[in-house]
């Protein structure tokens, strides 16, 4: 069964973390006015943590927002890794990063078609099953 929910990326996650990164705003009205669950992977997290790594609050801020459940980190197997490499390969020519075919396989796994993130270029491009393009929000930055 599918899940509601919201695939966030790590450019979104980073924002909302850094009061003076320069989408800030726009990407807090943004979570504030989205419905359902944050879904994410590990590889997001990891890229988000590398990013915020000058500011050891705003990791511990993430990590207690993986605490409280709001934002629910998809567990990934053995099983997605072909998933995943079709991604990697399919779009070679895109210059897709790991965590970002991640979060495009886990919009097929789960049937979430929606995806939280700065990153519009390389998510734009992507067409999960049957053609079906991502709802990338927000819409404007």
């Amino acid at each position: 069964m599918p899940h509601r929910g919201v695939l966030i990326d790590s450019g979104p996650l980073v924002a909302i973390l850094n009061e003076r990164d320069e989408h800030y705003k726009v990407c807090l009205a943004e979570a504030k006015s989205l419905r359902g669950q944050f879904h994410t992977s590990w590889s997001v997290i990891t890229e988000a943590a590398h990013l915020l790594k000058g500011q050891p609050a705003a990791v511990q801020k993430l990590l207690a927002w993986i605490r409280t459940s709001e934002l629910r980190v998809l567990q990934l197997a053995k099983e997605d890794t072909d998933g995943i490499g079709h991604i990697l390969d399919r779009y070679a020519d895109q210059g897709f990063d790991f965590a970002d075919a991640t979060l495009m396989h886990l919009s097929e796994r789960e049937g979430m078609s929606t995806i939280f993130t700065i990153d519009h270029r390389h998510f734009f491009v992507f067409r999960a099953k049957h053609r079906r393009s991502l709802n990338i929000v927000p819409s404007v930055l």
